[in-house]
């Protein structure tokens, strides 16, 4: 999937658990991303409330169960502000109930991946939120 478009390259991604957050980083970076990763949902909406930082920003990724601000409450944020609304953002999280599922949906998350995933998984959320 390399990403050869080098002007929208930015990620976020926001997960307490240094081990997703290191794994989904690295395979980013392999694909030609440049990973900006958040420890919670408190650091994530702080780097998106910085102008500069969105504007070149492809995608987000939020795991659901962070202390402090959840994924949801980010997701929320980001889909209220027109500087942040169109950001396509996945969701990856151990909450695999449909309705878990449906709640991330329903307040706008583009893609849905539940863990444990796997590379591939990762990367067809990626495409498929980013509309390839």
């Amino acid at each position: 999937m390399k990403n050869q478009n080098t002007t929208n390259n930015k990620v976020l991604i926001a997960d307490d658990d240094p081990t997703i957050r290191m794994m989904v980083q690295s395979i980013l970076e392999a694909e030609g991303y440049q990973v900006v990763a958040a420890e919670d949902g408190k650091q994530a909406s702080d780097f998106l409330e910085q102008k500069d930082f969105t504007s070149d920003l492809a995608f987000i990724i939020l795991d659901v169960m962070m202390p402090g601000m959840t994924g949801l409450d980010v997701l929320t944020r980001i889909k209220l502000h027109s500087a942040t609304s169109a950001i396509p953002v996945i969701m990856l999280t151990g909450e695999n109930k449909d309705s878990d599922i449906m709640s991330g949906y329903e307040q706008g998350a583009d893609y849905y991946i539940t863990k444990p995933f796997t590379r591939q998984q990762l990367i067809f959320g990626i495409q498929t939120a980013l509309g390839g």
